[in-house]
């Protein structure tokens, strides 16, 4: 018997590395479902299905028909300035979304897989492992904690799977990521002002897919987390993709995060500690280097 696996968020960066990397499988039947059209590159060998995860009698009506295994929920608002400016919307896409899909894996016994951010962290400790205490600074951080409360609370399999800062290519990508933003700024000779007091382990989005999909396979139970293994403040971050890409260093400016008019106020210091994923799923992330030498073959091919 196929695994059955949902994926919901399908048309975004990691919801299409886990269509690219599943729909190979011969152990899984896969279904990819997002708000609108199907954006995958890969459009055979699984089925697509549209849904909006905050609309509650189409996520009951959807799921009762298909009957996943499990479902890997990566649908989520993750612009956190715009949750900080928005706090309705913030709140119906990354709490009442859990909480649809929550209520009808319950009722089918379906293993639910959650993506959660170091977000939920105020960076004053970090790197943080799955013990850690949350004390979300943002709006965002505040409501993916309180989803991760709700998953915590079923009764069926549940996974939660933190991340940070995930980077990567797709074709049909509307939004860019950090690495890219440096990669095309410094292309275009602009100046940019990068913060050099927020350190993260930033996230090949190909590794996190590979993550999420051990999960789902070894039907793993509780809190994981899943990142890049390498320590980094956001403006090393942006002069490592500089040298990388033969790019002028020159163009990138260290600033302090009191400097930068953001809304949302971001932890200093996070990091995610991967021990736990390494022993118990085997996983096994590249390092950022790595990706970078994947992500220029991707954009040349």
């Amino acid at each position: 018997m196929k695994k059955k696996i949902l994926i919901t968020g399908a048309n975004g960066l990691l919801g299409q590395k886990l269509v690219e990397a599943l729909v190979s499988n011969p152990t899984v039947h896969l279904i990819a479902t997002a708000r609108g059209d199907n954006r995958n590159s890969i459009k055979s060998g699984y089925e697509y299905i549209q849904l909006d995860v905050t609309l509650p009698q189409q996520v009951t009506s959807l799921l009762e028909t298909t009957r996943p295994d499990v479902i890997i929920h990566t649908a989520a608002m993750t612009n956190v300035d715009a949750c900080e400016l928005d706090h309705s919307a913030c709140f119906k896409n990354n709490v009442e979304a859990i909480k649809n899909l929550a209520d009808i894996c319950s009722q089918l016994n379906i293993h639910l897989i959650h993506l959660s951010t170091d977000f939920i962290f105020d960076g004053q400790h970090g790197p943080y492992n799955e013990e850690a205490t949350p004390n979300p600074l943002s709006y965002y951080g505040k409501c993916k904690w309180k989803a991760e409360q709700i998953v915590m609370n079923l009764k069926t399999p549940w996974t939660i799977i933190r991340t940070i800062l995930v980077f990567g290519v797709i074709e049909r990508g509307s939004r860019s990521n950090v690495v890219l933003w440096v990669k095309n700024s410094l292309e275009q000779q602009k100046q940019i002002f990068v913060v050099n007091d927020q350190f993260r382990t930033p996230t090949w989005a190909e590794d996190l897919a590979q993550g999420c999909i051990l999960a789902a396979l070894n039907g793993a139970i509780g809190i994981y987390n899943i990142a890049g293994s390498e320590l980094m403040s956001i403006y090393d971050l942006a002069l490592r993709v500089a040298e990388y890409f033969h790019l002028d260093t020159s163009l990138i400016h260290p600033a302090d995060s009191s400097t930068i008019n953001q809304p949302a106020k971001r932890p200093p210091r996070t990091g995610l500690i991967i021990e736990k994923a390494k022993r118990e799923l085997g996983y096994k992330p590249h390092l950022f280097d790595e990706a970078l030498a994947i992500i220029k073959q991707q954009l040349q091919a």
